[in-house]
């Protein structure tokens, strides 16, 4: 026994044995270790014996050790022999329970314990209550899981599967920092979280590595690359801030985020983050921070911010920067190349032409000579500062000072050829280019197909086609086919356009882009017929990849133009309920106008839809859509509908004056007439409508002076003598005017004028609608004043009796007729009885027909 304990007994290790563990693991074997570690050593042997022994050694079991282990074999054989017993009778009665040939007898066992299970003898389980128990644990585990950040996705759809495994950081085995990153970015770019967000905060936490330079670049880099500059930024704002990392911020990953945001277009977050690095001299911005700023600022055109730059890197750190610990340190430069190209380059799109020879004069003082890309970036200044000039002086400059030019430069020529209207220089430019051997881009054939295109030379155009054909191009051919059109349509050729729509169709397949070009032809053309045999045939068209075009939002935008301009209302209906049922939105500025003449055309019904859509997208509608909705309305004496309009217009504000009010309805006397004006003067009293709102009571104005009424702002007059008159016109609407010391009613009614507050000497009746009838003045000398309302002249008492026939102005002339002539009128005007309380006054259309007949009598003529 003591010699099978002694061979299970582990070895000690020597101490040459532990010193080579140690040196191994990088510590130094001091003696006082060895000692200590093979003591240790020591006594785990030991430990490990005694476990040994107790395992080996064998004890004799008790009596009732024995006692137990009998009753358990005899319990094992009786039910050996019962499972036998059971197993011949299943047999014998076919039962299918019997256990399989790869089946243990315990399988068997347990199939018949589930079914003496399933054998329930009490009341029957509700299946409708173990399904809400079900949902119940399911929103409850839901809700529990989207407390941890790591449970956030366990209730994906089935869609969502591929992306689970990457929105899910439960790692089954370390992942090498790669992948963590990898994870890490397919992860945030699934979320829109901020760095302010806890959960982003938990999110960067989670991957348990150490954010180094290297990590950071990578992750910056990749999340730039995929489009999230968003992401870029708020991960360096989370790093750098906490406390772990924030003393140690790198001046290559904040140029890296530069970069990002300036392939993002995305220059005044670019600023900040540059006005950042210069606040810190651990992060102070060195020369490819400065060219990151200088080309992001000069694609967006910000001249003075990038002058700034430049002023910045000649200035030395001010005393409030952080970290400043050197006191010799001079972290001035020098613009280079780049960075004075960049300067060129932002005066293109702010078209500074003064500022390019100030860069070449700063280039020469610098030492710095410009290449081709400098000069070919000041041609594109000139030429969008309509200096044509200065762009071929430039282009000779470029060969005199030694350079090739290159394709661009020859664009950019080809461009100023087009542009002053020389095709044949033009021509002979990209001859010339291709003698000296340059090789062109598509972008030269492209503008030269364009400008043959515009002065109708289609033709020689298709031959520039061919040779593009053969060159690398970065666009589908499709686009230089849309752009030959539309330089066709500008130059007035439309036969041209549908010559090379035709020759399209031999080369490529046109897409939506072209169609929408086509339909825009002919549309304004007055080819209706054509615009919608295209554009039923739309979807007809496939591609190379057999998918099919449909019609987009400017498709249905054109159409409809077409559709307008033809006078084709059913079909302009047809495109906008399809328009509508796939979802493209309404714009006002395109299809109000369509929109208001489809109304008057008979389709109300549209504008109304278009109204209710405005709203709902809550923008304010145009005052078109408000004034062809209120013509109509009137029209159809929708009174409740009026002062739904009316109440929406002062909400939205809309000013109108008196004076457009009274045009409205003067342009749409067909649909609104007189009478209807008079009843929607009433109805605007009885209602509650905002009559604070200045338009609303401007259109009361107008309503009562196109009905007759006086303003209500013009009872200045107190001292009358004329008791109250009553004036009645021929629909008969009466009138009662209680605060007035006149009576000015226009259309079939007569005004009667105060001058002096004694009896009035002058009456003036008035006939005919407003601009269009005439009016005559009486005086006291029975003289008669024939004005024509559509040019009035000035008439003093010095033309009054000096002749029978006295022209006024050009479209005036007093008459001084016999006391028979007017005798019928002043009849009609004394008949009124001041005195008495019912007015004899007689209409207006009773005096018309009495001067008219009056005048046919006596040969008066205006």
């Amino acid at each position: 026994m003591d010699a099978t304990l002694c061979s299970q007994v582990p070895s000690i290790p020597s101490t040459e044995t532990i010193k080579r563990r140690l040196l191994k693991k990088g510590a130094i074997p001091t003696p006082k270790i060895l000692r200590t570690l093979q003591k240790k050593e020591t006594q785990k042997s030991l430990r490990r014996s005694k476990r040994l022994a107790e395992k080996t050694l064998e004890k004799p079991p008790s009596e009732s050790q024995k006692q137990e282990m009998e009753a358990e074999d005899q319990y094992r054989t009786i039910a050996r022999e019962y499972r036998t017993f059971r197993k011949m009778l299943r047999v014998k009665n076919g039962d299918m329970t019997v256990r399989k040939p790869w089946e243990r007898e315990m399988s068997v066992d347990l199939r018949e314990f589930a079914r003496e299970r399933m054998e329930y003898g009490g009341e029957k389980l509700r299946k409708e209550s173990l399904d809400e128990l079900k949902k119940m644990m399911a929103e409850r585990s839901r809700q529990a899981a989207l407390l941890l950040l790591e449970d956030e996705f366990e209730e994906d759809s089935p869609g969502e599967v591929e992306g689970k495994e990457a929105l899910s950081f439960k790692y089954k085995k370390p992942l090498m920092e790669s992948d963590a990153i990898r994870l890490l970015i397919k992860r945030i770019t699934a979320t829109n979280l901020s760095s302010q967000d806890w959960k982003f905060c938990r999110l960067m936490k989670h991957p348990g590595f150490i954010y180094t330079e290297h990590n950071l670049l990578k992750l910056v880099e990749e999340l730039g690359e995929l489009g999230h500059w968003r992401h870029s930024m708020s991960v360096v704002e989370w790093v750098y801030n906490c406390k772990d990392y924030m003393h140690y911020k790198s001046r290559y990953v904040y140029t890296k985020l530069l970069a990002v945001l300036g392939k993002a277009r995305r220059p005044s977050e670019a600023l900040h983050i540059f006005n950042h690095m210069r606040e810190d001299c651990h992060i102070y911005p060195d020369m490819p921070a400065y060219r990151s700023i200088a080309v992001t600022l000069g694609q967006a055109g910000l001249v003075n911010e990038l002058w700034n730059i430049i002023e910045c890197m000649r200035r030395k750190p001010t005393a409030k920067t952080k970290n400043l610990h050197r006191r010799n340190w001079d972290p001035c430069l020098e613009p280079d190349i780049v960075i004075f190209n960049a300067l060129l380059n932002a005066c293109v799109s702010s078209r500074q032409w003064k500022g390019v020879s100030w860069v070449f004069r700063q280039m020469r003082q610098n030492g710095i000579r410009p290449t081709v890309a400098s000069y070919g970036l000041a041609m594109e200044v000139m030429l969008k500062s309509k200096k044509y000039d200065l762009v071929y002086k430039l282009f000779e400059k470029t060969r005199g000072s030694g350079l090739a030019p290159n394709a661009l430069t020859f664009k950019i020529l080809v461009r100023a050829f087009w542009e002053e209207g020389k095709v044949n220089d033009a021509v002979e430019a990209v001859r010339e280019m291709e003698q000296r051997g340059v090789v062109g881009i598509a972008s030269v054939y492209y503008e030269l197909a364009c400008c043959l295109c515009y002065h109708g030379r289609w033709q020689e155009a298709m031959r520039e086609v061919v040779k593009l054909k053969k060159l690398p191009f970065t666009k589908p051919l499709e686009v230089t086919f849309t752009g030959m059109i539309l330089s066709c349509m500008d130059g007035g050729h439309i036969h041209d356009c549908l010559s090379v729509f035709e020759q399209m169709k031999i080369h490529c397949s046109p897409n939506v882009g072209t169609i929408n070009v086509m339909l825009k032809v002919y549309g304004q053309n007055d080819m209706f017929a054509r615009a919608k045999e295209l554009f039923e045939g739309i979807r007809n068209i496939s591609t190379g990849e057999e998918t099919f075009l449909g019609p987009d939002a400017y498709s249905y935008n054109a159409m409809l133009e077409a559709s307008a301009s033809a006078h084709q209302w059913e079909y302009f209906e047809h495109v906008y309920k399809e328009m509508v049922l796939h979802d493209h939105h309404l714009d006002q500025k395109r299809h109000a106008s369509m929109l208001v003449e489809a109304s008057k055309a008979g389709k109300w019904h549209l504008l109304d839809h278009a109204f209710d859509l405005i709203l709902e997208a809550g923008e304010i509608p145009y005052k078109s859509i408000f004034f062809e909705m209120i013509c109509h309305n009137i029209s159809q004496d929708n009174s409740e509908r009026l002062v739904t309009l009316l109440n929406c217009m002062g909400h939205a504000s809309l000013h109108v004056s008196e004076k457009q009010w009274t045009s409205l309805f003067n342009m749409n006397k067909d649909r609104v007439s007189h009478n209807k004006l008079q009843k929607l003067l009433g109805v605007l009293g009885d209602s509650e409508v905002m009559t604070e709102e200045i338009s609303i009571s401007n259109l009361l104005k107008s309503l009562r002076y196109i009905c007759g009424l006086p303003s209500v702002m013009d009872s200045t007059h107190s001292d009358m003598l004329l008791p109250e008159p009553t004036v009645s016109d021929s629909d008969g609407y009466v009138n009662d005017n209680t605060d007035e010391s006149d009576v000015d009613v226009h259309g079939d009614t007569c005004s009667i004028y105060d001058t002096e507050g004694h009896q009035s000497d002058i009456f003036s009746l008035h006939w005919g609608d407003e601009g269009d009838g005439d009016k005559f003045d009486v005086r006291a000398d029975n003289s008669v004043a024939f004005l024509n309302n559509r040019d009035q002249g000035t008439c003093s008492d010095d033309y009054l009796g000096n002749s029978d026939n006295e022209q006024i102005g050009s479209g005036s002339t007093i008459v001084k007729p016999t006391l028979e002539s007017t005798d019928i009128i002043f009849s009609l005007l004394n008949s009124h009885d001041y005195g008495s309380e019912e007015s004899t006054l007689p209409s207006a259309s009773e005096i018309l027909k009495a001067w008219q007949e009056n005048r046919n009598k006596d040969g008066i003529f205006l």
